[in-house]
Formats: structure tokens, C-alpha cells, sequence
């Protein structure tokens, strides 16, 4: 009985304890696109999971959560900056998900096959290869942060990572969502000084190619500090089978994920960011803050 109790506790500590190497390595690693540098709370974190600073041609430019079970992202955080609109073709994948001893930037799958010498069951044990998109049936490749939201062909490029899709029904990659991210993400973001973004995937029941999980539901939110100081947030989550999006403030989208993840009270930003109004007249930042 003792043993027990000590094995139970043995436990509860390692997954306290990933939950926290997690959160704070994003935190410390590449804090930037987080508003105030407070990444979402362990209620989204996996068990099996992976931070990751998308790291293309030796400059960051964004932050992933990688759920190595699924094979998805659980988020990726990033600053909008639409001033790019021509799109790449080259997908990547992350060589450090195999082994840390590999390269911290994005390659492509033939580099890390052919150059680096990695056996592709390896490859294929850590993260999502382009095989599993090869029959995506009525699923497109679903990008977390989007190059339409990205300032330069750099950074567009580096949103063709494998780590940063997921499975996203056809129809509302083509339609609903695509109208969020192009129409609806531009009139909310107007007068915004930044604009912080966290955009994610609910893991679903089924699988593409056996391996990748198709997402319940895709979400995003966003949380800005305007040009007369007062501080302004909204969500949005769409169901992956239908061509849909529905608008939300950000309280009512942290108490969906709630209840979708079930693993506790979600927070997605810092609490300066409004929950139940998608603005707050008058808010001042504080001249300082403990993150």
C-alpha cells in the first residue's frame, strides 16, 4: 500500500512538472509573441507534448504547442502583420522532435532524410511526414498561424511547417475561415498598436491516414492594446465539419475550450485582456507588471 501511495505520488509529480517545463520554455524561449509574455495556462497542454519556437533562416517567428500523440498543434501564437500575400509550397518538418541533437530550425522532410541520415521511422515515430497528407480526402492542410497574417516571404515560408497544421475540413478552410483570417481578423484587428493571436485545435475522434488526428473544432483568439489605450479581445471557434464560424468574446471561448478539453479552467491571455466585453474603455497599462 505504500509503495502505491508513493508510485501515485511519484506520478502526479512528473506530470506537474511537465506541464510546467512546457509552459515555461515558451515563456523563456521565445516570450515575444505572447501579450505580456503569458502563454495560455497547462489546461490545453497534452501529456505527450512539445514547445517549439518556429525557428526559419535563423529568425523566430512564432510559438507551437505540439501535441506529439496527435500529431497536431495544439496552438501556435504569433503577432498579425498582413503585408504578404505571395504563398509557399515548401513544407517542413521539425528535426529537434526526433532528437534535440538535431538542428533547431525547420528542414525539409528530403534534408532531414537524405542529408542529416535519419531513418524514416524516426521521423515518423515524432511528428506529422507529408505521406499522411497524400489522400486528405475532404481535409485540407489547416494552418495555425496563416501566411496571409505574415509581413514578408520569410515569414510566410516558415508557416509551411508540418507542426503547424492540422487536418481542417475543406469546405471552412475554403469558406468561413478563410473569410475570418482574410475579412473579419482585419476589421477587429483596426486601430489595434499590436495585435496578438493564439489560434488552436481541439483534438477529435478520428484520424487521417491512421495517424493525424482530425480536429474537432478550430478556435482563435486575439488581444490587443489600441491607440487610445483601451484594451480589446475576441474569439471565434468553428465545428471541422461544417462551414461555419462562430464569434465570440474571449470569456466565452475560454469557457468553450473548457469544456472541450476537460481539463480544467482554460486561460488563453493575460487577465488585462477583456473576457466578456471585446473592449474595455478607458483601460490604462500599468507602468509596470510581473509576469
Amino acid at each position: 500500500m505504500i509503495l502505491l501511495l508513493l508510485l501515485q505520488v511519484l506520478t502526479s509529480c512528473l506530470w506537474l512538472g511537465h506541464g510546467e517545463v512546457v509552459t515555461s520554455s515558451l515563456q523563456s524561449k521565445c516570450p515575444q509573441f505572447f501579450f505580456w509574455q503569458t502563454p495560455p495556462n497547462e489546461a490545453l497542454t497534452p501529456a505527450n507534448s512539445a514547445s517549439i519556437c518556429q525557428l526559419y533562416e535563423n529568425q523566430y517567428y512564432y510559438a507551437t504547442l505540439y501535441d506529439r500523440k496527435e500529431r497536431i498543434p495544439v496552438y501556435s501564437a504569433y503577432i498579425y502583420q498582413p503585408k504578404h500575400t505571395k504563398r509557399c509550397q515548401r513544407w517542413m518538418v521539425e528535426p529537434q522532435l526526433i532528437d534535440l541533437k538535431y538542428p533547431k530550425t525547420m528542414e525539409t522532410q528530403s534534408y532531414v532524410l537524405h542529408d542529416l541520415k535519419v531513418k524514416k521511422t524516426l521521423l515518423k515515430d515524432s511528428q506529422a511526414v507529408l505521406e499522411d497528407y497524400e489522400h486528405p480526402g475532404d481535409f485540407h492542410r489547416g494552418h495555425l498561424t496563416p501566411c496571409s497574417h505574415t509581413f514578408d516571404s520569410s515569414s510566410c515560408n516558415s508557416t509551411f511547417t508540418l507542426t503547424n497544421i492540422a487536418p481542417q475540413f475543406a469546405k471552412l478552410n475554403q469558406g468561413a475561415w478563410k473569410k475570418y483570417e482574410l475579412t473579419t481578423m482585419k476589421n477587429m484587428a483596426q486601430n489595434c498598436k499590436t495585435t496578438y493571436v493564439i489560434v488552436g485545435t481541439v483534438p477529435g475522434r478520428n484520424y487521417l491516414a491512421d495517424r493525424v488526428n482530425k480536429p474537432s473544432h478550430f478556435w482563435s483568439s486575439a488581444c490587443c492594446e489600441q491607440n487610445d489605450n483601451r484594451m480589446k479581445a475576441w474569439g471565434v471557434i468553428a465545428e471541422n465539419n461544417k462551414n461555419a464560424v462562430e464569434e465570440l468574446s474571449l470569456g466565452e471561448l475560454e469557457k468553450r475550450l473548457t469544456d472541450l478539453y476537460g481539463r480544467g479552467p482554460v486561460s488563453l491571455f493575460n487577465n488585462a485582456c477583456p473576457r466578456q466585453l471585446r473592449s474595455i474603455p478607458g483601460y490604462k497599462k500599468p507602468e509596470s507588471h510581473d509576469f
